[in-house]
Order: structure tokens, then C-alpha cells, then sequence
């Protein structure tokens, strides 16, 4: 065995007054203040020395709070080894120390998957109009990095309780019964595990991406969130729609930005037999070129069905983006309107009445009467 110090034999000599769990609670305060005295000084180094890089800089502030941890634990290490412990106490506070540790490396996990998805991401810019691609990253990134911090967490807090004798014993026991406990624990897990496995799925497959344009349950909006376990959904009137990851692997859904963010809107007219379709074609260009929400692919107008009373004329317009869609469908249904109202009145739909000339006929010699 190491002989001790000499500065910590004296520092001993002097204090042996005090009773010992005096002298311990001593050395660890010092200790932890210590800690956190040299945490703040290297803190405030690093952010000066990276305060011109706005994306670095808030990963040092990301990982302030777990290096501060690390600082406490190993100082808090070295003030157990020093202390004047019994025993007993000296198990305690190692198995303390134990439980620390394990908690730190699972936050160091966590810490550093926030770091790669963010080092990830920074190669991706969502704010661009054109972002399928980006917008596939971030979906992947975020899905994943939950469903790790998930099993990080999980991971984590079984090795802390197997470090507990007690909790251990009574774990392995319930394991080796099963029976009626195993199976409610397995029930109600059950919603969490479909959710998170769906969610892995998600991510793989992407049916639907971060900001993506979908319709579900009659309701049209985006997709705002993607958690661990249920998806948010902003709809056109800023309510929030939330659903189960598993909604989107069982039940059928409207993806308008699967592939492509521009999309081709279509506005309906209806518009007398008599109507002039060569003119109202040759406006529905007109609006569209005049128009800034237009991409300049797609425009054309089209008689779809035909009704006793009315012609259905469809008009087609695309535009870059779901809402520049919507706007610009609203926009060619009150221009194309304004237009039927002004200049071809005669083309609104109207009511005909027409009479049989057998009837006309036979109401002649009472008329002529």
C-alpha cells in the first residue's frame, strides 16, 4: 500500500480534532466546487474561443451540462479516496460513484447523437423552396436519433437499478415467475413498442417527411413534428393535429409532397352549353402567365362532363408548392369569374324553359277565341 502525502498527512495531523464525517463532507464540498469552478473557467474559454461560429458555439453550450457532470463525478472520486471513510461508507459512496458513472456515459450517448445529427444536418438547408431532399434527412435524422435516445435511456436505467442488489434479486425473480405480471407489463408496453418500431419504419420508408402536405382524416395541413411516438400535424387553420406513428403505417393518407413539392391545382367552373370554351382557355392562360404563383409548366382547360343544365369546365394550373398551389387555385377561380361576369355574362349557367309544339298548337283557337 502507497504511503499518503505528506501535505495530506499534516492537513490529517490538524484536523484530528474534527470528527470524521466532518472531514469528508469538507473534501467533497471543496471538491465540488473546485469542479465547478475549473468547468466554468474552461466553459468561458472555449465559447470565446469559438464565439465567431454561431453552429459551434451552441454545441459547446450543448455540452456544458454533461461535462459539468463529468467534472463533479471525478472530483467527487477523487474526494472519496482521500476521505476518511469507514467501510461502509466507503461502499456507499462508491456504489454512488457507480450509479453517477453509468447515468454520465448515457448522457455522453445522448449528447453525442445530438451532435452527429446536428454535424448531419448542417450539409441540409430545409428553408429552401425546393427541399424534398433535405426534408428527407431531417425526417430520418429525427426519427432515428429518438428511437436511439429511447433505447439509450432504457439501456441506461437497467444497468443503474442492476447495480442495486435488492432491485436486481426482485427483476430476476419476476423474469423467472412471468405469469400474470409479465403479461400486463407486456400490454402495456405494447402501444410504445408498435409506435417506436413504426417509427423506425418511418424513417426507412419515409411515406411521410418533415413538412410534408397530407391530408389525413379528412383534414389538410403539414407535417409540423415527428416524435418518438406520434406524429404532429399543423393544419390550414393552425390546429394541431396529433396522431400515433401507426396511423401512418395502417390507415390510407394524402401525401401531396411524396415526390415532388410542386403540385398541379385544379379549379372547377360550370358554365352554360352556349359557353365560348376557346375564350375561356385562352383567359385561363392569360391569368396564368400574369400570375407570380405559376411555375410555368402546367396550364389547360378542359370540359369534363356535361349535365342537362351546365358544362363542368376543369382548369389546371401547377405551382411550386402546396400553398402556392391553393393560392394560385384561388386566384384562377375569382379572375375566371370576374371574367364570366363582365365580359360573357351569357355563359353563366341559367334555367331554360322550353314548351312542346304539340302544346302550343292546341292553345291556339283559345287564344285565337
Amino acid at each position: 500500500m502507497s504511503a499518503s502525502p505528506p501535505w495530506l498527512t499534516d492537513l490529517a495531523l490538524r484536523l484530528a480534532w474534527a470528527p470524521p464525517w466532518a472531514i469528508s463532507l469538507v473534501l467533497v464540498a471543496i471538491a465540488v466546487l473546485l469542479a465547478l469552478a475549473a468547468h466554468f473557467v474552461l466553459v468561458r474559454i472555449v465559447r470565446r474561443s469559438l464565439s465567431r461560429d454561431a453552429f459551434w458555439s451552441a454545441l459547446a453550450v450543448r455540452t456544458r451540462r454533461p461535462t459539468r457532470m463529468a467534472f463533479t463525478v471525478a472530483a467527487l472520486s477523487l474526494a472519496a479516496s482521500i476521505a476518511p471513510l469507514t467501510t461502509g461508507q466507503a461502499a456507499g459512496a462508491k456504489h454512488l460513484l457507480l450509479i453517477l458513472f453509468i447515468v454520465l456515459v448515457g448522457w455522453i450517448v445522448l449528447t453525442a447523437l445530438d451532435i452527429g445529427a446536428a454535424l448531419y444536418m448542417r450539409r441540409f438547408n430545409v428553408d429552401v423552396e425546393d427541399n424534398l431532399l433535405a426534408r428527407k434527412h431531417l425526417t430520418q435524422v429525427k426519427i432515428l436519433r429518438r428511437a436511439c435516445a429511447v433505447v439509450v435511456g432504457l439501456v441506461t436505467a437497467g444497468l443503474a437499478l442492476m447495480t442495486i442488489p435488492g432491485v436486481r434479486q426482485w427483476g430476476v425473480s419476476l423474469l423467472a415467475a412471468g405469469g400474470a405480471a409479465s403479461l400486463i407489463v407486456g400490454l402495456a408496453l405494447q402501444p410504445l413498442l408498435t409506435n417506436l418500431i413504426a417509427g423506425i419504419q418511418i424513417a426507412i420508408t419515409q411515406p411521410i417527411r418533415i413538412d410534408d402536405a397530407v391530408i389525413v382524416d379528412k383534414e389538410w395541413g403539414n407535417v409540423e413534428e415527428i416524435n418518438a411516438t406520434y406524429v404532429v400535424v399543423r393544419l390550414w387553420d393552425w390546429r394541431r393535429m396529433v396522431l400515433p406513428l401507426s396511423y401512418f403505417i395502417q390507415t390510407p393518407f394524402q401525401n401531396w409532397t411524396r415526390e415532388s413539392a410542386a403540385l398541379i391545382g385544379t379549379a372547377m367552373l360550370y358554365v352554360d352549353h352556349a359557353a365560348p370554351i376557346d375564350r375561356l382557355r385562352a383567359k385561363l392562360e392569360e391569368i396564368a402567365r400574369a400570375s407570380s404563383l405559376w411555375d410555368g409548366k402546367v396550364v389547360n382547360l378542359q370540359v369534363t362532363d356535361v349535365t342537362a343544365q351546365v358544362l363542368e369546365v376543369r382548369c389546371l394550373v401547377s405551382a411550386r408548392s402546396a400553398p402556392r398551389t391553393f393560392d394560385l387555385r384561388c386566384e384562377v377561380r375569382e379572375k375566371m369569374m370576374a371574367f364570366l361576369r363582365d365580359e360573357l355574362p351569357e355563359a353563366l349557367p341559367r334555367q331554360r324553359l322550353g314548351l312542346a309544339e304539340a302544346a302550343l298548337s292546341s292553345t291556339e283557337p283559345a287564344i285565337q277565341a
